[in-house]
């Protein structure tokens, strides 16, 4: 179906896979739309409730493929507007990834580069091998972060480390990232896609409702005042609490009945106990 990326679905979990394992996963021009064209696909699959992303071959993805992007662009020979019009052409790509009403999972192997980097950051929940390695090396060719990086990563770590890890082009250990808070977990290399499964597994029995609205709130909020949250808070409870999910959940709490949705348990935290939320 696809050149450049795998695509499987099974019992409400996506699994979007970055097939280029010979250059580590590189982005060319076929990825690109072949990204575009699966995100915009799935986000009309209201079967899908996760969506994990992940990389062939012991890599998550190593950037940009500049050979492969200069193929039709010889050095040189491009214009600014042409170029500048090939990175506004995958903005709606990065925007649906963002946006995606469901949760996005990365499971992040090797290295995680460039773009790839910045494709990492467009998921709600980013988990990491212990060999990952994260790295916006754009300042090394004297170019500028894309793919959303601009836009996520202050969010993530705030305004003066995103300066020093653009300005530095420095490698980020899967450690590391993860006390600055770009990956929320680590894991052993054969235990990262596993761990992230389990996650979007968990999500299939959860309310879909309540976490597009949840989601859409919470990317809202970096950019929001109190009043308007406080508006979506109540706009979402209003419309969360008349739905036959809460309406289901709530029955079985008043009858001490152990809930559907439950997050997967790692052994870092004691599972809730039955009746309490």
């Amino acid at each position: 179906m696809y050149e450049t990326i795998k695509y499987d679905a099974q019992d409400g979990v996506g699994v979007i896979t970055l097939d280029r394992p010979r250059v580590k996963n590189a982005i060319c021009m076929v990825m690109r739309r072949e990204l575009a064209h699966l995100i915009g696909e799935l986000r009309l699959d209201r079967s899908l409730r996760a969506l994990v992303v992940t990389g062939a071959g012991g890599n998550f993805c190593s950037g940009g493929d500049l050979g492969s992007l200069n193929d039709s662009a010889r050095l040189g020979e491009a214009s600014a507007e042409s170029r500048r019009q090939r990175l506004v052409d995958i903005s709606g790509l990065v925007s649906n990834l963002l946006q995606f009403d469901r949760p996005v999972i990365a499971a992040v192997q090797g290295v995680a580069y460039g773009a790839g980097f910045g494709i990492a950051l467009t998921a709600d929940i980013v988990l990491a091998a212990h060999d990952a390695r994260f790295c916006l090396s754009f300042g090394r060719l004297g170019l500028v972060p894309d793919f959303g990086v601009l836009y996520s990563l202050p969010r993530v770590v705030g305004v003066q480390k995103a300066k020093e890890l653009v300005f530095s082009c420095r490698e980020v250990r899967a450690a590391e990232a993860q006390r600055l808070g770009i990956v929320m977990e680590t894991h052993a290399p054969d235990d990262v896609l596993a761990r992230a499964m389990d996650i979007a597994r968990s999500f299939t029995h959860a309310s879909a409702l309540a976490l597009s609205l949840s989601k859409r709130a919470l990317n809202a909020s970096p950019t929001s005042d109190l009043s308007t949250m406080l508006m979506l808070e109540a706009d979402g409870q209003g419309i969360s609490m008349s739905s036959d999910y809460h309406l289901a959940a709530l029955k079985r709490f008043l009858a001490k009945e152990k809930q559907l949705f439950a997050w997967p348990h790692d052994g870092s935290s004691k599972p809730a106990s039955p009746g309490t939320v």
